[in-house]
């Protein structure tokens, strides 16, 4: 039973996504609480499921790769429901996120047209971003607007998403869990890269 928690926690993901999508489109009262305790839950998740497969030893290839295109699921998920409740907000901002939107398609076309296979390169920046990102939701959800949280969170968003791109170019092999565009290089010479138990184990 054990090796069935992390992905009962990835899978968790996808019902409190589609959840907040309903509880979006009814209107519920309430909404912007249970959406924020819904969502914090999924980053929750998110962090332990990693965490529990590496101390389990279950971390699979196949685990971290259904724990990436959840996450895309995830926050999709969020990002609609967001939209549902604050269509100004998006409207106010919609080239920026075309621009992300694109940048994160970028790297799948990049990981496809290369290995074949969905990107799950779990690297830090894209750790620090999530949460940048998650506080954003959590923002536009109580506010309807962010500036300068927007603001840091689209330029990080770039800036983890090139990352990830110039990571997918430098590998020979498809590769999860690659911390930083330098432990890439590392693995193209290869180098065998340090990976904490907790983080990237």
């Amino acid at each position: 039973m054990k090796s069935k928690i992390p992905a009962i926690l990835i899978f968790s993901r996808l019902i409190i996504g589609f959840t907040i999508i309903v509880l979006s489109i009814f209107k519920i009262k309430d909404y912007q609480v249970i959406a924020i305790v819904l969502l914090s839950i999924g980053l929750l998740t998110d962090i332990f499921d990693g965490i529990i497969a590496r101390h389990l030893n279950i971390s699979t290839q196949k685990i971290r790769r259904l724990d990436s295109t959840v996450d895309q699921v995830f926050f999709i998920s969020a990002g609609v429901a967001t939209y549902i409740q604050c269509p100004e907000f998006f409207s106010e901002n919609i080239y920026k996120l075309i621009i992300l939107v694109g940048a994160e398609c970028l790297i799948y076309i990049v990981s496809f047209f290369k290995f074949k296979k969905e990107v799950a390169t779990h690297s830090i920046g894209a750790k620090i971003w999530t949460l940048l990102l998650f506080a954003t939701l959590i923002q536009v959800i109580l506010q309807c607007q962010s500036v300068l949280l927007f603001n840091l969170c689209f330029w990080i968003g770039l800036l983890t998403r090139a990352e990830i791109i110039a990571m997918l170019l430098i590998l020979k092999k498809w590769t999860n869990d690659v911390p930083t565009v330098y432990h890439a290089i590392m693995l193209r010479q290869g180098k065998t890269i340090k990976k904490h138990k907790i983080f990237n184990g």
